[in-house]
């Protein structure tokens, strides 16, 4: 007799008809229907946060490998929706006027609301790993050169003939130089036995005044003078500039001795890529050197003090290189003349446009990550209040 209040049951329910094709082509399309508005409403709501608080323009991806999470949200909503109902309860109530009061309504998909949330903050995360970013709103268009200047570090720079001496006043000129330059690019190359890149092109002077102070003469090798090395360097930072005006100041006082790369080839380089390279030649020139020494072996005390170090010198190659990339050559015996140098090699330059940016990119993974712990919290609420579910 166990099963006769089951019977019982069975015979005070009417037989129900079948549900029409459409009828269950619809339930099985409700849960969808929802996640297709949510998706809306959370796109329009992220419109309006790109339109007041994003800046405009293209957006890149720093991993766009991490979008392939995407495909996890369609696995989800075909788990959720169909398969995890296999395995509740086939019998969800305990009264026959219950099961009246909900039938044929569309509000009964609602239930699947919860999920749909949870669908759409999973959605907005596999966004977020990905990492989308725009350009800084101080993007600006700007008239500007792209200008390396390649420094010599190596021993001989420590003569004091440029007060205190070469490199002190040297690095002095190029500060005043760099200040007031804020529509240029500028980048720095250090050479000696080698050459390295101290700076690549900016338009953040202060970092480059920063890394200025950085060098001094035993930062590196300073036992040569690797002339050719320095513009091979200095042109593989404007090898990819758009820049109308590209420009390379190379600040010496020797003779190439060292490096894998002539100066001779490299200011063909120079030239096949549109760079101009002026040359200044910091210090005495051979003549002055020779009779400022003949006038010290005159001295009676001559012989009290060590002769000073005589330090190659080659002002031809300079002029070679500076004529082969239509730049000019010059020569700086004081810090004055070193100034009114550089401010000759600006008189000569066109002026270009380019474009760059200041600042850092804005990054818009936050906006995302910010919407989807909206959705988890609205589906925390939801499952807690209104679709509760018992047990």
């Amino acid at each position: 007799m166990p099963d006769r209040p089951l019977r019982i049951l069975r015979a005070s329910l009417p037989s129900p008809a079948p549900p029409s094709l459409g009828r269950r082509i619809g339930w099985a399309l409700a849960p969808y229907a929802i996640c297709a508005v949510v998706a809306v409403v959370v796109s329009a709501g992220l419109a309006v946060c790109f339109r007041f608080a994003v800046p405009p323009g293209k957006t890149e991806w720093k991993h766009p490998f991490a979008l392939l999470a995407l495909v996890a949200v369609p696995a989800l909503a075909v788990f959720y929706f169909h398969l995890h109902n296999r395995r509740t309860a086939p019998m969800a109530f305990t009264r026959t006027s219950d099961l009246r009061a909900v039938a044929g309504t569309f509000t009964r998909h609602l239930v699947h609301l919860p999920r749909a949330l949870r669908l759409g903050a999973v959605a907005l995360l596999a966004i977020a790993l990905g990492r989308p970013e725009r350009p800084s709103a101080e993007a600006i268009e700007v008239e500007g050169i792209d200008i390396v200047i390649a420094l010599d570090v190596s021993n001989s720079m420590s003569e004091a003939d440029l007060k205190p001496n070469r490199l002190a006043a040297a690095k002095q000129v190029i500060k005043k130089f760099v200040t007031p330059r804020e529509s240029d690019r500028i980048g720095l190359v250090i050479f000696g036995r080698e050459a390295f890149t101290q700076c690549p092109l900016t338009l953040d002077h202060r970092a480059l005044a920063t890394l200025l102070d950085d060098v001094r003469l035993d930062l590196i090798d300073g036992r040569g003078t690797a002339i050719g090395n320095a513009l091979g360097t200095a042109l593989n930072r404007l090898r990819k500039s758009d820049a109308k005006s590209k420009v390379i100041i190379l600040l010496t006082d020797g003779d190439n001795n060292a490096g894998n790369l002539a100066p001779e080839q490299a200011a063909r380089y120079a030239q096949a890529l549109g760079v101009k390279v002026f040359t200044i030649l910091m210090g005495r020139d051979a003549d002055a050197a020779k009779q400022q020494d003949d006038a010290a072996l005159q001295n009676p005390f001559a012989n009290l003090f060590p002769p000073r170090p005589r330090y190659p010198v080659n002002p031809k190659l300079l002029e070679q290189i500076a004529g082969t990339t239509g730049g000019t050559p010059y020569l700086a015996t004081d810090t004055p003349a070193l100034e009114r140098r550089f401010q000759s090699i600006l008189d000569e330059l066109d002026r270009s446009r380019l474009r760059d940016q200041r600042g850092k990119p804005r990054q818009l993974y936050p906006i995302f990550v910010a919407f989807a712990l909206a959705l988890l919290l609205g589906e925390l609420a939801l499952a807690m209040t209104r679709f509760r579910r018992f047990p």
